[in-house]
């Protein structure tokens, strides 16, 4: 009964980006009243995984915030355990979960307002020494070889959409939190980690995306390469930095802070 759509091409020329969910109901009913306060119109999110929501009990709030579709590049923190037999099942193309909820595969192509889109889910999980191996983390999360090639292969594009960062990663705040370990991760962590980025940076460097966006590390900011090339890192649930609004004629992200974005909520439930 699962829909399925190969490459789904949007006209919105506008669409609301946002870091981790981690299931937070309460977190997504704040977004889903902020966004048609903030961006009247915008009837899309990209979500850059660590999704693991309950579609069908989440699917009204987003209605009624007049969200049509979530789009989901997804994280390691997900139900790997239903989400892989999924994706197997329909190899290639997005999965739809529920009424609104879609599941991207990794790789995954888009076209969204004429520009092309990259989705490469996936991510290592440095806490998985703390999670139990079949309940809370599995091996499926991390980014293959195999996702690489194909993701390369599929040329370039005007978007890349990822949980992990990349290596050499021109954000400061990105940078800063590999470089102190605040979580004091175990050094066997740090090497995995740093292999996971280096996959994403093989794909980054090769379809060379104007834009890059990604969830993961917690530590929103932007930067710009040398070259020009653009990466934002998203904040995740009850954080700043965690919404933003993408202009897809310039590209530009607009990011309302986290007052913002609780006041438009209140006001919109008023």
């Amino acid at each position: 009964m699962f829909e399925t759509d190969a490459l789904p091409c949007l006209e919105d020329k506008r669409v609301a980006v946002c870091g981790d969910w981690h299931g937070n109901v309460n977190w997504l009913r704040t977004v889903a009243a902020a966004i048609p306060a903030l961006a009247p119109g915008v009837t899309t999110i990209l979500q850059l995984g660590d999704w693991w929501m309950d579609p069908a009990a989440t699917d009204h709030l987003l209605r009624d915030a007049g969200i049509r579709r979530v789009y989901v590049t997804l994280g390691n923190h997900e139900p790997w355990n239903s989400v892989t037999p999924l994706l197997d099942a329909h190899p290639g193309a997005a999965v739809r979960v529920s009424e609104v909820t879609w599941l991207l595969p990794r790789p995954a192509r888009l076209e969204i307002g004429g520009r092309k889109v990259l989705s490469l889910g996936g991510a290592v999980s440095v806490d998985r020494r703390w999670r139990v191996a079949g309940r809370e983390w599995w091996p499926d999360e991390a980014i293959t070889d195999d996702h690489v090639t194909a993701a390369v292969d599929s040329g370039a594009a005007d978007i890349m959409l990822t949980h992990e960062s990349p290596a050499r990663t021109p954000v400061r705040s990105v940078r800063e939190a590999l470089r102190t370990n605040p979580m004091g991760l175990p050094r066997e962590a740090l090497i995995e980690s740093a292999a996971s980025r280096v996959r994403v940076s093989q794909v980054w460097d090769a379809v060379r995306p104007v834009l890059l966006m990604h969830g993961y590390l917690h530590s929103p900011g932007g930067g710009r390469t040398d070259d020009g090339r653009r990466v934002a890192s998203f904040g995740c649930d009850g954080q700043q930095g965690s919404l933003a609004f993408l202009d897809l004629n310039t590209l530009t992200l607009e990011s309302p802070s986290l007052r913002q974005n609780r006041e438009a909520a209140q006001g919109k439930k008023q």
